[in-house]
C-alpha cells in the first residue's frame, strides 16, 4: 500500500470500475520476479526457454490481430481539437473516458490488479517523471520491470516528494480489436490501454508516457521529450563527446547506438558509449548547455534483421534476462528469426503457434515467416556490452550535436551542418524517408516525419516547431545540428556507402565540426564536408562515389521544396513563421 492519498484513492477508484478478485502492489524484489515468471509461465502466458542457452529468458505470443502498435485507434484527448493539431487523431475527454470506461468496467474479473510505480529516467533525478501503471498482465509487470526503475524505491520517492505521477491504467480485457483503445489525457497527466497486449500499447511507460505526454509536459515545463539516441564517443585522447539522433523507423537507429567502431578507427582507440536507443529528455542546465538523459531502463527492439554484422552488441545483450515476443520457437528451446545468426531451423512454432519449416506458403503461395516482422526482444540496458557508465547520471550527458537523419535514394548528401539552430530546426521539420519494399504503402513514397516525432508529438505539431525555435534561444551555445543520410544509392540502386560501424567517420567529422577544428563547403542546403575530411583509411570506396554522396542536385531540391509546403499548409496560421522564412531563405538559395 501507500501514504500517498492521491494514489491510494486512484487505485481505489480504478479497481471499482474494472473489479479485479485482488490488487497486488509491485515492489520489484527478485523474489517477486521469480513468483510473477513461475505464475505466468504455469498459466501459459509466457514460456520459459532453455535455461543453459538462454538463462533466465522467456518466450510470448500476443493476440494474431495485436502485433503493432495500432495508430488508428491511438487518440490525443484535450479539450480542444486544435490543440492535439492535424498529426493526431483527437477524442474528447468525456467522450473518451465514457467509451473506455465501458469496456474497462468489469474487464479485471477473475484477474488480479498489479500496481507497478515506476520512474522514467533515474530515481530522484530532476530529468525523471513518476509513473504508477495498473495492469492485468503479468507480461507487462516483467517488461516493465526491464523497461523502468520500479518498485518500492519510486513508492518511496512519491511519498517523500508528494510529486504528481502519470495515471496509466490497462487490462488486457478481451483482446478485442474493435474494443481497442490507446488514449492520452495530457491536461490530465492520464493514459488508458484498453483490448491490447503488445508491447507498445501497453507499455505504458515507453512511448505513450515517454513521448506522447512527456512532449506536452515538457512544453509546459521547458524541456524537449525526443525520439532520439543517445551514444558518447570516445576520442584516444579520452575526451567522451556526446550526440542525440532522430531517425524514422527501418533507418538502423538501435544499430547507431551500439556501433563498432571500424578496424581503420579502432587502431585510433575509438570507443563507443550507448547511452540509450530510443527515447531523449533533454534539459538546459544551469551551465547553458543541452543535458539529456534516457528515460528508459532496456531495450525494446525489434528482432527480424538483427545479427551480428547488422548490431553484434544487440546480439550479445539478448542472451540472458530477455523476453523474446512473437518470434519462432525452436525445438531446443531457444529462438530464431529472419535475417538473424545461424542456420535456418529445419522447423519450429512460428509466431502464430503453428508447426512451421523453411518454405512453407499460404493458400495465396506467400512464404510463411516463423516469426513476426515486428517480433521483439525486451532487454536490460545494462546487459549491453558498449552501455555507458552514465546511464544513471541524474544531470545525464551534454549534447554537442543534434543529429536528424533519414532514407534517401538520390536527394540528400551523406552528412550536412544546418546554418544555425533556427535552419536546423527546419531540417528537423522538413525530414522524411522513402519507403522500402519491406514497408506498407507505394515503394520510394517520401513519408514526412519530423524529428522522427510524427506519430508521438502529443500535441499540435505546429506548436512543437515553436517550442523547438524557443529552445534553442535558452541555449549558451546551442548543439549544432546536423542531417545524415546512410542509403544514397547509385544508378543501379547499390548503396554507395557501406554504413554499419562505417558510419563512425561521419559521426567522427560531426563532432569535429562541434568544436571548429574542419572546415567546410557552403551550399544551398548547409555545410557539405570537404572529402579529404572525412577519414577514409581502410574503406573500399572510390573518389566518384564519395563526391555523389556529397552532390548537392538543385532541380532534385526545388521538387522537394514543393513537398515542404504541402506539408507545413497543413498547419495552417498556427506554423511559426520562422519555418516559413527559412522555407523562402531555402527557395532563394535555390534560385526559385
Amino acid at each position: 500500500m501507500t501514504l500517498n492519498t492521491e494514489l491510494k484513492n486512484w487505485v481505489n477508484e480504478c479497481a471499482k470500475l474494472c473489479k479485479p478478485d485482488k490488487i497486488v502492489w509491485i515492489d520489484g524484489s527478485l523474489r517477486e520476479k521469480e513468483l510473477l515468471e513461475n505464475e505466468a509461465a504455469s498459466k501459459g502466458e509466457i514460456t520459459r526457454l532453455n535455461d543453459k542457452k538462454l538463462p533466465g529468458c522467456f518466450y510470448h505470443r500476443t493476440a494474431i490481430n495485436d502485433v503493432a502498435r495500432t495508430e488508428n485507434l491511438t487518440f490525443i484527448c484535450t479539450s480542444k481539437k486544435e490543440d492535439a493539431g492535424p498529426n493526431n487523431n483527437w477524442m474528447a475527454p468525456a467522450d473518451a473516458y465514457k467509451k473506455a470506461g465501458e469496456i474497462f468496467s468489469g474487464s479485471m474479473k477473475g484477474r488480479t490488479m498489479y500496481v507497478i510505480p515506476f520512474s522514467m529516467g533515474p530515481v530522484g533525478s530532476p530529468f525523471s517523471k513518476i509513473g504508477v501503471e495498473l495492469t492485468d498482465s503479468i507480461y507487462v509487470v516483467l517488461n516493465m520491470r526491464i523497461m523502468t526503475r520500479m518498485g518500492s524505491a519510486v513508492l518511496k520517492e512519491l511519498e517523500k516528494s508528494n510529486a504528481t505521477f502519470t495515471k496509466c491504467l490497462h487490462s488486457k480485457a478481451e483482446f478485442d480489436i474493435k474494443k481497442r483503445l490507446i488514449l492520452h489525457f495530457p491536461e490530465d497527466n492520464a493514459i488508458w490501454s484498453v483490448g491490447s497486449g503488445y508491447g507498445g500499447n501497453v507499455l505504458l511507460g515507453k512511448k505513450c508516457l515517454a513521448l506522447r505526454i512527456a512532449s506536452h509536459i515538457a512544453k509546459t515545463e521547458g524541456w524537449m521529450a525526443e525520439h532520439m539516441l543517445i551514444m558518447g564517443i570516445e576520442e584516444p585522447n579520452g575526451r567522451i563527446g556526446y550526440v542525440a539522433a532522430a531517425f524514422p523507423s527501418a533507418c538502423g537507429k538501435t544499430n547507431l547506438a551500439m556501433l563498432i567502431p571500424p578496424e581503420g578507427l579502432r587502431k585510433k582507440g575509438y570507443r563507443i558509449w550507448t547511452v540509450g536507443d530510443d527515447i531523449a529528455w533533454m534539459r538546459v542546465d544551469t551551465d547553458g548547455q543541452l543535458w539529456a538523459i534516457n528515460p528508459e531502463a532496456g531495450f525494446f527492439g525489434v528482432a527480424p534483421g538483427t545479427n551480428s554484422k547488422s548490431n553484434s552488441n544487440a546480439v550479445k545483450t539478448v542472451q540472458k534476462n530477455t523476453i523474446f515476443t512473437n518470434v519462432l520457437l525452436k525445438p531446443d528451446m531457444t529462438v530464431w528469426w529472419e535475417d538473424g545468426d545461424g542456420p535456418v531451423p529445419k522447423e519450429g512454432t512460428d509466431w502464430q503457434g503453428r508447426p512451421w519449416k523453411p518454405g512453407l506458403k499460404d493458400k495465396d503461395g506467400n512464404i510463411i515467416k516463423g516469426a513476426h516482422p515486428n517480433s521483439r526482444f525486451t532487454a536490460p540496458m545494462s546487459q549491453c556490452p558498449t552501455a555507458s557508465f552514465r546511464i544513471e547520471h541524474h544531470h545525464g550527458v551534454p549534447i554537442a550535436a543534434v543529429i536528424f537523419g533519414g532514407r534517401r535514394a538520390h536527394l540528400m548528401p551523406l552528412v550536412y551542418q544546418s546554418f544555425n539552430w533556427q535552419h536546423g530546426v527546419y531540417v528537423g521539420a522538413t525530414m522524411a524517408s522513402e519507403r522500402t519494399a519491406a514497408q506498407f504503402g507505394k515503394q520510394g513514397e517520401v513519408r514526412r516525419d519530423p524529428m522522427a516525432m510524427l506519430p508521438f508529438c502529443g500535441y499540435n505539431m505546429a506548436d512543437y516547431f515553436g517550442h523547438w525555435l524557443g529552445m534553442g534561444k535558452k541555449m549558451l551555445p546551442a548543439p549544432k545540428i546536423f542531417h545524415v543520410n546512410w542509403f544514397r544509392t547509385d544508378d543501379k540502386g547499390k548503396f554507395l556507402w557501406p554504413g554499419y560501424g562505417e558510419n563512425l567517420r561521419v559521426l567522427e567529422w560531426i563532432l569535429a565540426r562541434c568544436r571548429g577544428e574542419v572546415g567546410a563547403k557552403e551550399t544551398p542546403i548547409g555545410y557539405i564536408p570537404n572529402p579529404e575530411d572525412i577519414d577514409k583509411k581502410g574503406l573500399d570506396i572510390t573518389k566518384a562515389a564519395i563526391d555523389k554522396l556529397l552532390s548537392i542536385n538543385v532541380d532534385n531540391w526545388k521538387e522537394e521544396l514543393k513537398g515542404h509546403k504541402e506539408f507545413f499548409l497543413e498547419f495552417g496560421e498556427r506554423l511559426p513563421k520562422e519555418i516559413w522564412e527559412e522555407y523562402e531563405a531555402l527557395a532563394k538559395r535555390l534560385k526559385i
